[in-house]
């Protein structure tokens, strides 16, 4: 048995090895793959000093049992799994030592979907054109190819030595965030929304869609007004990217996820902005989704103020950035803790955003049809 390695003891109900994705290879067919919530994978490897792109374990609904066969620095982000550590509930979103021979164990969801193991060394499993993820449909990349399963011994990357976990949690004025079953999703229109009657436009951001049970790793489907051609749902097949929402011919829309095709034939109403990818991807069946359209300047606002958390954790990142790009980091960091007011049928923020080293607390309510 490798010394630095953990052993899986159930693997519960889909666990998998993701990282950021297989970039350069889509021209061939292969999908970019990754972390369905790319944000809380990243924030997990930031907390146990690990590179962003280092191999995590993703886990879905239900977490595996692991066993450490050596001491480790972990954390975990996302989703509320229930996960515990030799039977007592650890805190996510904080880096956490553990003794060799101790078990993580899960008692199942109780917020969001999916929940993020990272180890400080990284999960040590073999790269496939430039990536550690596993693509279970074509079986390879990850622990061989496929969901780990009870008796995989995988190994773990040697830890950077400078970490310390004393430091890595999230910044005092954030906390974890709630992510409940109610979404405002924001979205920048097109790249082929005038295939689409104006009709179906404002019918689109006007309505509430749920998430139907066809909902997995390449894409979910919503249930919901059913949106409306200008003449044929078919386009000549162009580039997918993550977010994208395309519209066959029964109206439907789909949300294309990590594991989609590199092209797709059907028109693409919108795209999801990346800062609410991991919203999405938190999202269960029946789960409600509203969406909301801004521009790309907003979306590029808001992507500058979630990676900001990453920053305040570890200024060290994102060495290349240009001065002023680090300037707005550190100047602008928020905490927003959304959740569903079921009598108004209102959506609520409560947010707390740091500017300039300033702390401004206000409440946000934005109606949902």
């Amino acid at each position: 048995m490798n010394e630095k390695s953990i052993t899986i003891l159930e693997p519960g109900l889909l666990s998998s090895i993701q990282d950021m994705g297989r970039y350069g290879f889509q021209r061939y067919g292969v999908p970019v793959s990754g972390g369905m919530d790319n944000f809380a994978l990243r924030a997990a490897n930031v907390l146990v000093g690990n590179k962003m792109n280092d191999a995590c374990i993703e886990m879905t609904v239900i977490g595996p049992s692991i066993k450490f066969n050596c001491p480790a620095l972990i954390s975990i982000t996302g989703g509320d799994l229930s996960i515990k550590l030799d039977g007592q509930k650890v805190d996510r979103w904080s880096a956490i030592q553990v003794e060799t021979g101790s078990i993580l164990t899960s008692d199942g969801i109780q917020d969001g979907m999916r929940a993020y193991l990272a180890i400080s060394g990284g999960i040590d499993v073999p790269i496939i054109m430039g990536s550690r993820s596993t693509y279970i449909p074509a079986g390879f990349g990850g622990y061989k190819g496929r969901p780990l399963m009870a008796g995989d011994t995988l190994p773990v990357g040697k830890p950077n030595p400078t970490t310390k976990h004393e430091e890595r949690t999230l910044p005092e004025d954030l906390e974890p965030v709630h992510y409940g079953h109610s979404h405002i999703i924001r979205v920048v229109l097109g790249p082929q929304n005038t295939n689409f009657t104006s009709a179906a436009v404002n019918n689109f951001f006007d309505s509430r869609y749920v998430v139907s049970n066809n909902c997995d790793r390449t894409g979910y489907r919503l249930n919901g007004p059913t949106l409306q051609h200008e003449t044929s749902a078919d386009i000549i097949s162009d580039g997918t990217q993550i977010g994208s929402i395309q519209v066959p011919a029964d109206g439907n829309p789909i949300i294309l996820m990590s594991d989609r095709g590199p092209t797709g034939g059907y028109a693409k109403i919108g795209t999801v902005i990346s800062t609410d990818l991991g919203l999405i991807a938190q999202s269960r069946p029946d789960d409600n989704l509203v969406f909301r359209q801004v521009s790309v300047e907003e979306a590029e606002a808001a992507f500058f103020e979630q990676e900001s958390i990453l920053y305040s954790m570890d200024p060290t990142l994102f060495k290349n950035a240009s001065n002023k790009v680090k300037s707005a980091l550190s100047e602008t960091s928020s905490s927003l803790s959304p959740f569903l007011d079921e009598d108004s049928k209102k959506v609520q923020r409560n947010a707390t955003v740091k500017i300039k080293g300033k702390t401004f607390t206000f409440g946000i309510s934005i109606e949902s049809n």
